[in-house]
């Protein structure tokens, strides 16, 4: 292998060396059995998410994982892998996998990843996805901190429309 091939492979490690330290969830995932126009779906969903996603060398994940203090992904990247970067939105990048796999009847697989700056089985990634975006949180926030000043409204207004009567 030339110097050139070699100073390139490192450059990649240091790219995804990056992209693993910046985000909050990297998902890996098995993308077999996708089609052009269910990867380009997904692809288009993840865009617009803020989540990067990219047919990586699991060599040179590895490598990044292993410069940034993750171990055991030995048996994980095996074979084909995409991996989800999330960086603004710690769930996006497993609900959008989640959502796939439902419309594609489990054509692709979460292979696992990292939550937080934890090691993340299959399982956790999976129960990531189930939690709601961000703006919904809010509004159920937001729901639940109005629903007792609502209640506090209606019986205050009760109140005086019984002594006025």
């Amino acid at each position: 292998m030339s110097k050139e091939a070699i100073e390139q492979k490192k450059q990649e490690v240091a790219d995804i060396t990056d992209k693993v330290k910046r985000a909050k969830t990297v998902v890996l995932v098995d993308y077999r059995g996708l089609t052009v126009a269910q990867d380009t779906e997904m692809r288009v969903a993840m865009r617009g998410a803020g989540v990067d996603y990219k047919v990586l060398k699991n060599r040179l994940v590895l490598r990044a994982f292993n410069d940034c203090g993750y171990q055991g992904f030995d048996e994980v990247l095996q074979g084909p892998t995409a991996v989800a970067f999330g960086y603004e939105d710690a769930v996006a990048p497993a609900k959008i996998v989640s959502d796939t796999v439902a419309k594609t009847n489990n054509k692709i697989s979460v292979k696992g990843g990292i939550i937080e700056g934890k090691a993340a089985s299959v399982e956790e990634i999976n129960a990531l996805a189930k939690i709601p975006a961000k703006p919904v949180l809010v509004a159920q926030l937001l729901g639940m901190l109005q629903n007792p000043v609502r209640s506090l409204a209606v019986a205050l207004s009760e109140i005086a429309k019984k002594q006025s009567a």
